[in-house]
């Protein structure tokens, strides 16, 4: 639809009076209800197939391509590879384009998707002799009650759990990098108080001047008691009692 057409259209349920603009839009919540039940009804009769394994260089389109000729084909998700793991296999001189873990395929039919997963769970890829997945198998497995809205919520969880991670590492990091700063801070402060002593003191000593710190030192030196220490003898003398409290105790005389 053009703009001058929508906007004609604009106008004229502008122009039409409130029951009938009321009306038309019933009329339109009706047929946008019907649509939305028949996409419900089309998407319970679709049927989702898992992937555990992807072969190498195996990507959406060579896979849509593969199975659209056992069922007709909705829509295909591949989960990519761990970034890291790309650059190593790139730095080791392997393949070189985007590579895949898993994945999700959707039928439109669930009576296909069981049929293909449980004709080709196990086989062999085949295809051309010269593919370099020729020698790979499937691993291929149907999804009982599981649909694609399922995958999308999953997927949407997995990425707003990543954004949050990521979110606290950062925020970890910048704290860190803070604290760092800081101390960086601190320490030339220090070390500018130390250097400026330093020369007050060279400045002093120059002049014939006791320093400031070491008059404070001599005044604040004190002297505290000590205890007397033990002759070396005393540890083999024994406690003994006197001979008159014996006398007393045992009733004899001295």
């Amino acid at each position: 639809m053009s703009e001058e057409e929508q906007v004609k259209r604009e106008d004229s349920t502008k122009e039409l009076p409130d029951a009938e603009l009321d009306k038309l839009k019933a009329e339109r919540k009706k047929k946008r209800k019907i649509r939305l039940l028949k996409e419900a009804a089309k998407a319970d009769k679709r049927g989702v197939c898992y992937l555990s394994r992807i072969p190498p260089r195996m990507d959406p389109l060579k896979l849509r391509q593969i199975l659209s000729q056992y069922g007709e084909l909705e829509r295909i998700y591949l989960t990519p590879e761990d970034p890291a793991a790309h650059v190593h296999r790139k730095k080791a001189g392997g393949f070189r384009g985007q590579g895949f873990t898993e994945g999700w395929v959707e039928f439109t039919n669930k009576n296909v998707a069981k049929r293909v997963a449980s004709m080709l769970n196990g086989e062999q890829v085949g295809g051309k002799k010269k593919s370099s997945f020729y020698y790979d198998l499937w691993n291929i497995k149907y999804l009982s009650k599981f649909k694609w809205d399922h995958l999308t919520e999953e997927i949407a969880y997995k990425n707003a759990t990543r954004e949050q991670k990521l979110a606290l590492e950062l925020s970890a990091a910048k704290k860190e990098r803070d604290f760092y700063l800081s101390k960086v801070d601190q320490s030339r402060a220090l070390s500018s108080i130390d250097e400026r002593l330093k020369k007050k003191r060279k400045i002093q000593q120059a002049g014939g001047e006791v320093p400031g710190d070491e008059q404070q030192a001599a005044k604040v030196t004190r002297q505290f008691r000590q205890t007397k220490p033990v002759r070396d003898g005393a540890e083999k003398q024994k406690a003994g009692l006197s001979k008159d409290i014996l006398a007393g105790v045992f009733g004899g005389s001295s």
